[in-house]
């Protein structure tokens, strides 16, 4: 059985100095029409409480671009600036369906430089793409195929603050649905463990955060000894971000592969409902469970599940699994982080950890 999906698929690309120099200026219109609209908007709403619909900010930015102050904004392509109003508009649907906060400005050093062409804006031809205004293609780098016979409906092209730039291709293929298994598997987080397992396994937890912490502090006290807008400075603040970003993908192809073990080998994955916000609140451990990326995690076991025919239940996040005796089902008075084995009153001798992953799938079972 298959499925269709919408998949992107990114790879790195090294653009000449002339594509490099087109691309940052596309960035730099793309974020002031996005702040000049969520502007406009704010503005109308505060002095006449009056809400500009998307079809209004598109009339502003034709206006914009006759402008003689604002004529750069012709140079390049209008696709990503019209796609940088949708965003926009998604961010307000977003905000009034009560699902984010109120639409941020974008910061020139803060926010991620990244433009959006669609099918009308790029030219793809023998597995090149072309970007609007340019006349060479990308050289990207295959490092996968795409999908046999599939064409790019979408392409971000982005920079990140290392200073690597990345093309995502947003694809429609199919997804050939695993075949059905008996399995099902508790799903405990952690820190010292990443995820236990209800069937005794636990996976380590490499906490790369931690691996590359002295090497990460020495070189933000040579960034923070430069002088402020220096090239020095500069390079140096290159320098962090490679380690950030060296710390993040070991991170996510750690999680990639946790999660489609988990979701290949189980009909049913359960997890527990954990309120990371509020977590991050303590601060001896807030360093650990960020690291620890458990959110990430269930977002691809959530899709992942979606792909493949699987099933992931989700329990509540006030299941005492930690104090329920997996054994007899006596919940135990308390349970202190520092307790990771206990005895219960039945005789059973229980790891903290597996006997809380034991109690995660037994609850979801019971879901299901």
């Amino acid at each position: 059985m298959t499925g269709v999906v919408k998949r992107a698929f990114r790879y790195r690309f090294y653009p000449t100095c002339e594509q490099a120099e087109q691309l940052t200026r596309t960035f730099g219109c793309v974020r002031l029409v996005y702040n000049k609209a969520l502007h406009a908007r704010t503005s109308a709403w505060n002095t006449e409480r009056r809400i500009i619909t998307y079809g209004e900010t598109s009339a502003l930015l034709t206006q914009w671009k006759r402008d003689a102050d604002l004529a750069f904004l012709g140079e390049v392509s209008c696709v990503p600036l019209q796609q940088a109003l949708r965003h926009l508009q998604a961010g307000f649907a977003a905000f009034f369906a009560k699902r984010a906060g109120y639409p941020r400005f974008k910061s020139r050093k803060r926010s991620r430089a990244a433009a959006e062409y669609t099918r009308s804006a790029f030219r793809w031809r023998d597995g090149q793409l072309t970007l609007a205004k340019m006349t060479e293609p990308l050289a990207i780098v295959w490092s996968r195929p795409l999908p046999e016979g599939t064409v790019p409906s979408t392409v971000t092209v982005s920079r990140d603050a290392a200073g690597r730039w990345h093309v995502s291709l947003l694809v429609e293929t199919t997804v050939e649905t695993l075949p059905p298994a008996e399995a099902a598997v508790g799903v405990d987080a952690g820190i010292t463990s990443l995820v236990t397992l209800s069937s005794g396994e636990k996976i380590a937890n490499p906490r790369h955060e931690r691996a590359d912490r002295r090497k990460l502090a020495k070189a933000q006290r040579a960034l923070c000894r430069k002088h402020k807008d220096s090239n020095n400075r500069a390079k140096a603040r290159i320098r962090v971000a490679r380690i950030h970003a060296r710390i993040t993908d070991r991170r996510r192809d750690l999680l990639h592969k946790v999660s489609t073990r988990l979701v290949r080998d189980n009909q049913t994955v359960v997890i527990e409902d954990l309120a990371v916000r509020n977590l991050l609140a303590n601060h001896r451990l807030a360093r650990a469970i960020s690291d620890a990326a458990w959110s990430q995690l269930r977002t691809m076991l959530e899709y992942k599940a979606a792909w493949y025919g699987r099933r992931l239940v989700v329990v509540d996040r006030w299941l005492p699994s930690s104090k329920l005796c997996s054994t007899c089902g006596q919940v135990a008075e308390t349970m202190p982080l520092h307790v990771r084995e206990w005895t219960c009153g039945c005789g059973a001798h229980h790891d903290r950890d597996v006997n809380a992953a034991k109690n995660i799938l037994a609850a979801g079972l019971v879901e299901r």
